[in-house]
């Protein structure tokens, strides 16, 4: 532990938290191999938690778990009874178990035991918004990813028997003239029919709960006025800021652009040992998830002829002759320019352009004519709204300490650095 830690904290607590029971270790020192195991509680039940540590625990008793399904709840309710709580990443506590001998007690010792060494890694614990917000976006994933399989089995079960369906045909269960089109296609058996009607079925209701989950996200980027401020980036509609802002969270505990790159996985792996020099990809770390957004994201920047962005990633195409390389170097500045406006030194909003007013637009149209007509809004209130958040609903900052300096010609001829590139991001 460290000075500061160490005068606060009496005593570090082991916890190995599992969905109806707990183990707890009660570890006092200031090393591993200095601490000592005063007491340890082995399977009390996780109804018992408040008053276990309401009654065996202090204020400067630090507790420690590993991440685990609960591990953000436990935490929270922790926190709630005053005490102290972190959440330490299960990846380099996984690496300390021993194969031949494991138990609760023995892993409430090793958690506590690691926090001590200085080398475990601690885990953001998410407020409450946030973690609600990742559970809506975890759950349209989800959905995305069943309509797809339900897509998939329905054609792969017609190809089966020979039918194959022309590109770009839309596939469900409520419309009634894709019934029809793939009941002509030949003579099906009652049963073959039945089977057919079955992966309608399923695929009618994964869509219908991908649509559900897209409309309740499109609501909540047009309520807030940080998420609709995303949108203003090129390549960014509601899906990618609402992923940002649950994903990220609060971007104050990213010191600078150089963290998030790294948070999001957009650094190229390295390893630089003795003689040997290996570089790598931006695969195997970081968060897959919104890294995968921001690649698409890259891909769609590209793809248009207008931004500058798109023309800066052509040049490098040009030069470097490697799409992938292209792709992921467009979504790092598109993720320097997300913190520089996250952190609110931008810009504000004078004026809707013409590609903002069609993001809006698109966004309005996944919220849906059911849902609109329930908020008792029509398109023309809501695009209002939210041209009148973009205009006025969040404060940017612009840093006064911080001068644009122009480059002299020899700083013009070298590589841009990364973290410089929010001047070049246009916004759109």
């Amino acid at each position: 532990m460290n000075e500061k830690t160490q005068a606060v904290v009496e005593r570090v607590v082991g916890f190995d938290a599992h969905p109806d029971s707990f183990t707890a270790a009660l570890v006092r020192g200031p090393t591993p191999a200095a601490a000592i195991v005063e007491k340890t509680f082995n399977k009390v039940p996780m109804s018992q938690l408040q008053s276990w540590a309401q009654k065996h625990t202090t204020e400067r008793d630090l507790i420690v778990l590993e991440a685990s399904g609960n591990s953000f709840h436990v935490a929270r309710t922790l926190i709630a009874l005053g005490r102290q709580a972190k959440v330490l990443e299960s990846g380099h506590l996984g690496k300390l178990k021993e194969a031949h001998a494991n138990n609760d007690k023995i892993s409430a010792v090793r958690i506590g035991k690691a926090y001590l060494a200085g080398t475990a890694k601690e885990v953001w614990l998410p407020d409450v918004k946030t973690q609600e917000r990742r559970d809506w976006f975890h759950a349209h994933r989800k959905a995305v990813k069943r309509t797809t399989q339900s897509r998939n089995r329905l054609k792969s079960y017609l190809s089966d028997n020979g039918v194959r369906l022309p590109p770009g045909m839309a596939l469900s269960r409520e419309d009634p003239e894709v019934t029809e089109r793939i009941r002509k296609t030949r003579e099906w058996s009652s049963r073959q029919w039945q089977v057919i009607e079955g992966l309608l079925l399923e695929l009618t209701h994964a869509d219908q709960q991908r649509r559900h989950w897209r409309s309740l996200i499109a609501q909540e980027v047009l309520a807030d006025p940080h998420l609709l401020s995303i949108v203003r980036l090129c390549g960014a509609r509601e899906m990618v800021a609402f992923a940002l802002g649950a994903l990220i969270g609060d971007i104050q505990r990213f010191a600078s652009p150089k963290k998030l790159v790294k948070y999001v996985g957009l650094n190229p792996a390295f390893d630089d040992s003795g003689n040997e020099q290996w570089t790598g990809g931006i695969g195997g770390h970081g968060r897959k998830d919104l890294r995968c957004l921001l690649i698409e994201a890259a891909h769609a920047i590209l793809r248009c002829a207008k931004t500058d962005l798109a023309k800066w990633g052509r040049k490098l195409l040009g030069r470097k002759g490697e799409i992938k390389l292209v792709v992921a170097a467009v979504a790092r500045k598109m993720t320097v320019a997300i913190w520089y406006l996250m952190m609110g030194r931008w810009t504000p909003v004078e004026e809707i352009d013409e590609r903002l007013t069609i993001k809006v637009n698109k966004i309005i149209g996944q919220v849906g004519t059911d849902k609109l007509k329930k908020l008792k809004k029509d398109r023309k209130a809501f695009r209002e709204e939210a041209y009148q958040t973009l205009k006025a609903g969040r404060l940017y900052v612009l840093d006064p300490s911080k001068k644009l300096e122009p480059r002299s010609s020899a700083q013009a001829a070298q590589p841009q650095n990364q973290e410089s590139a929010v001047a070049t991001v246009d916004i759109a």
